[in-house]
Order: structure tokens, then sequence, then C-alpha cells
């Protein structure tokens, strides 16, 4: 939930809890349904390898505080996204974060 607004981003995460799960994510899959989620944790930068959908992907501090987001990364968009200072990162579904006004230093409530 983002705690300014009371918007909640996500109803449900997924929580990969190895380094082969994160590293995995939601390549392959064909969509991320609304009102789900992944949260990587730790991690501070995602890549869009064969992936068959656009993310809205929100970079969080060690105190899930956002850092940086990124609306809409494209499909198959090979570039690495690093985001320095980042221990985690949301993958929501495209548009997710489009109605919000996330703001870096935002807080992010993760229940």
């Amino acid at each position: 939930m983002h705690e300014r607004s009371g918007t909640v981003l996500a109803e449900e995460l997924e929580m990969p809890r190895t380094m082969f799960g994160r590293g995995l994510g939601l390549m392959f899959r064909n969509q991320l349904s609304p009102g789900r989620g992944m949260w990587l944790i730790p991690c501070n930068g995602i890549h869009m390898l064969f992936m068959n959908f656009a993310i809205d992907a929100v970079f969080l501090d060690h105190g899930e505080r956002v850092k940086k987001v990124y609306r809409k990364l494209p499909a198959w968009w090979g570039i690495v996204v690093l985001e320095w200072g980042a221990h985690s990162v949301l993958e929501l579904p495209p548009g997710s974060t489009s109605e919000i006004d996330l703001r870096r230093g935002d807080q992010i409530i993760i229940q």
C-alpha cells in the first residue's frame, strides 16, 4: 500500500525465496493479473529478457521507501535496470502506478 494515498498497489505478492527464483521472476509467463505482483528481495536490478508483457517496477530501499519508479517497461527490453541503494523491487501489472503520484521517499507498506 502507498502510505500517503492509501492506494493498494497489489492485493497479493509472490516472493521468490531463492536467487534462482528471483532471477526467473516473471519470465515466460503470459501476464500478471491485476491486483497481483512480485516482490524481489533482495534485488536492485531487473531485466526484461524472456518477458511476454510490460510491467511497472518500483525500486525500494531497506525501509520500503520509493527510490525509483519505471512505468510500462516493455517486454523483451533487454537492458538491465539497476538502481543503486535499492534493496527490493515490486513488479506490478503495467499501468498499476499510473494513477498514483509515487515520489522518491514515499513509504510503501508491505504486509
